[in-house]
Order: C-alpha cells, then structure tokens, then sequence
C-alpha cells in the first residue's frame, strides 16, 4: 500500500497523516464536524467515530447489519448522524442515531424493487434529501423535515428524465450535495453523458446539464462539491483501471448551467471531493491512486499523495479527513 504521504523530498505542503482505526472495512461515507469529531462509514455494517481528533475510534454501527453497505453518512455533531446503506430493495435503508451510535433507529427500508439508494444530503439540521438510482425512466428522491426520523417520496413531475443507462455512482456519498438551505446537485454517470442535475427548491424540481467528464458503464461524474449556490467542481472519470480516465474534473461558476473541463486535471480517476472552509479557492480530490489539491477553484490540479482513498470532507473549522480501503482515514496536515 502507498505510504500516506508523497513528499519523499520533505517539502513543505499538504499531506495526509494517517488515523488508525482497526478496522478493515472500505470507508466510503464520512463526514467530519471538526477537528476532533468525524464519522465513517463503509461495508460490513461499519459506522465508526472519533471524538478525539482520530487517536481512538470507536465501532458504533446499528447492530445486526453487518451485511449492509454504509456508503454515506451524514453527522451533525458528536452525537447526532445520519447513515445510509446502499443496495437492491430492502438493502436501501437509512438509519439516524441521538446519543452517539450507542442506539439507532432504523427510519426508512426500501421496499421497491426498481430502487437503489446511493447518497444523501442535508441542508441543515432538520432538512435534507435521498437519492435512488432512476425508478420508471427518472431519478427517485426522498426528501426530511424532521432530521432523518421520516422519509417520504417526492413527486418525479419536476425531475428530467434520465439517459437509459444513467445511474449515480455511490462511491464517496458524494452523488447528492447540498449549499445553503435550498440547492442541492446530483451526480451522473453510466450512459452516453455524464451529468449534473440542481433544484433550487428542496428538490421539488430540477434542471439538468451535460459536464465534460468521461461517461459510460463504469465512468461519469462521481462527485460534486460547492463552495456556494454557482461556484462548483465535478470529479470522476472511469473507475475500471482497464479504461484510463482522460477528463476528470470540471468546474463551473452558474450552479451547474455549464462546465468547464479543468485546464490541468487529476491524473487518474477521482472519487471524492470538498471545498477548504476559509481557503475560497482551495478543493481537495480523491481517488484510488491519489489525492490532489487545487488553490485556483479547480482549473489546475496538483498531486500531492499516491495513497489510495474514496472520499473526503472538511469541517466547520477546516479540519480536512480522508477515508478509504482497509480502515483508511488520515487527517490533512500543512507541515
């Protein structure tokens, strides 16, 4: 495995400083509050949280799930999160815990074959949404008022109709992003176009636009990130190692009208991606054999690791974590 950082010359700049967490499962949600608290999610019914800036990680997921897919987890606090499990009918399943992960309660249960849940996205505390793959021909959501407690189905009216073949990839739990208390976007893949698709209004309707990345059955956009309602970047490119990744990452300035493909791209394949708070031109990007750092808003990328990790998140106080494969979660640092 690549070691965690990849400044064997000692230069000064990002690196990621690892976390053990004496787990072995692929870490595909996280979501960090700040610098001692975040969550992580992945497979064998794995939720874990530190509440000391990663020197210890606690096992808290629900009990009983340990052949569930935890790809996103959304957390408001140490003590508050949201997970959801991905999967063909009843495997789709969101659970949300008030006391830490010492109890959860299970809060939605796929019951449509035709589903397969992959993120979700809050607004706020009590406001957010789910995404299913597309269900009769348009992408499925769920929307919450109460902080993840209840779900319900939202009318399709407003969502543009899907490609055949389109799906979101729930690789990082960054399919479905939000900004500020209305805007969400999703991420697209697996036909002729890789798309983004916003609603303004809590995702009652919905405009949809092509982006420059790569697409087809196992390439598109894997994940969105935006500093505000119009600033944005799109990552992805083609997961499959036999297909190399030629345009993996695109930006725009009108909330997702139009993209941009980046002047200097990742080199490979990305999975993950999330704005610096505080840093108004800094995004950080993931992927299997790297992590990249842009301070232009996106135009031009830098390498500055070769680990592989899925995803990445920065808290409220610019503390930024990574996580991936066999129970990786490293902790950025600038020294």
């Amino acid at each position: 495995m690549a070691p965690a950082n990849a400044a064997p010359d000692g230069s000064h700049g990002p690196k990621w400083q690892l976390t053990p967490t004496g787990s072995e499962a692929r870490l595909r949600g996280l979501s960090v509050v700040d610098g001692r608290t975040a969550w992580a999610s992945g497979s064998l019914g794995t939720v874990l949280r530190t509440t000391d800036g990663g020197r210890t990680w606690a096992k808290v997921g629900p009990p009983g799930t340990e052949t569930l897919e935890f790809r996103d987890i959304e957390a408001f606090d140490a003590d508050n999160a949201v997970a959801l499990s991905i999967g063909e009918s009843q495997k789709s399943r969101i659970y949300s815990t008030t006391d830490g992960g010492r109890t959860w309660a299970e809060s939605f249960r796929n019951t449509d074959e035709k589903a397969f849940y992959d993120c979700i996205g809050f607004f706020d505390r009590r406001n957010g949404l789910a995404l299913s793959d597309p269900v009769d021909g348009k992408f499925r959501v769920l929307s919450t008022n109460d902080g993840g407690k209840s779900w319900k189905v939202l009318p399709t009216n407003g969502m543009p109709a899907a490609q055949p073949k389109e799906f979101a990839f729930a690789a990082s739990g960054q399919c479905l992003v939000t900004s500020g208390p209305k805007d969400a976007w999703i991420a697209t893949g697996g036909d002729a176009k890789a798309r983004a698709f916003h609603t303004r209004d809590r995702g009652l309707t919905w405009t949809v636009s092509d982006t420059p990345l790569q697409s087809g059955p196992s390439a598109g956009v894997f994940s969105l990130a935006f500093r505000d309602s119009r600033t944005g970047v799109a990552v992805g490119g083609d997961f499959d190692p036999v297909n190399p990744t030629k345009d993996a990452a695109a930006r725009t300035s009108d909330g997702g009208k139009s993209w941009t493909k980046s002047a200097r791209a990742p080199k490979g394949y990305r999975s993950g991606a999330t704005y610096v708070p505080y840093l108004p031109f800094a995004i950080l990007a993931v992927g299997p054999t790297g992590s990249d750092v842009s301070l232009d808003n996106g135009n031009r990328w830098f390498q500055f690791d070769s680990g592989s990790f899925d995803t990445v998140d920065c808290g409220r106080d610019a503390s930024c974590w990574a996580a991936g494969e066999k129970g990786r979660v490293a902790k950025l640092t600038l020294r």
